[in-house]
């Protein structure tokens, strides 16, 4: 069983996801076109999205990722669903090895920004970003070398939150830092996101 609030957040996010989209007919969009107002919800990765498995492969070969994007906004506590996973981690060289392990315990496929398939090994990782696909979860896993507009984004992963429950332990971006990375890719939903997090950190 799952002890801290922001994986019992992940647990009630899986669920809640599977109702959504139970009987969804796939329509061939998948989170990298998905819109800038409704989110990855829409797309046919939210379709069986279920980012556990991933997270655990992950932790279970030591790779060091820190989960971004709405996966950590829920674990924040925001009400709103997402059908893809975002990932963030340091680009070190000697953590490839890990990163091309877990990523293959959990059945991935990769890609570059590109779109370009790229074998799951340590050479993929030497790429400021891949596109990956698990059967539970598809998305983003970014490094700082990504244009991020000036945002701190090393300083980002050091001051990241760690939850740890259950035989699994994730980090993810403290709030303060999702909001501000929210607020500086600036669509839509990410503005909606922001000032939601926003919200809660005043309630709390």
């Amino acid at each position: 069983m799952r002890s801290h609030p922001a994986l019992i957040r992940i647990d009630e996010a899986v669920r809640h996801v599977a109702e959504l989209t139970r009987g969804r007919a796939a329509s061939g969009l998948s989170h990298m076109a998905a819109d800038d107002v409704v989110g990855t919800i829409g797309t046919d990765d939210a379709i069986g999205f279920d980012p556990r498995q991933l997270l655990q492969a992950l932790y279970r070969c030591g790779a060091p990722v820190v989960v971004i994007g709405q996966v950590a906004g829920i674990m924040h506590g925001s009400s709103e669903l997402t059908g893809d996973l975002d990932l963030l981690w340091d680009g070190d060289e000697r953590n490839a090895g890990a990163m091309a392990a877990a990523f293959r315990s959990a059945g991935a496929q990769l890609a570059d920004d590109n779109g370009v398939a790229v074998a799951c090994d340590e050479a993929a990782f030497r790429l400021p970003k891949l596109v990956f696909s698990t059967p539970g979860a598809s998305g983003d896993c970014c490094t700082p070398a990504l244009p991020w507009g000036g945002l701190p984004i090393a300083e980002f992963i050091a001051r990241c939150q760690i939850a740890s429950a259950g035989g699994l332990e994730v980090s993810y971006l403290c709030r303060e830092d999702l909001i501000r990375m929210r607020r500086a890719v600036g669509r839509p939903k990410d503005l909606r996101r922001a000032a939601e997090l926003e919200r809660l950190a005043g309630s709390g």
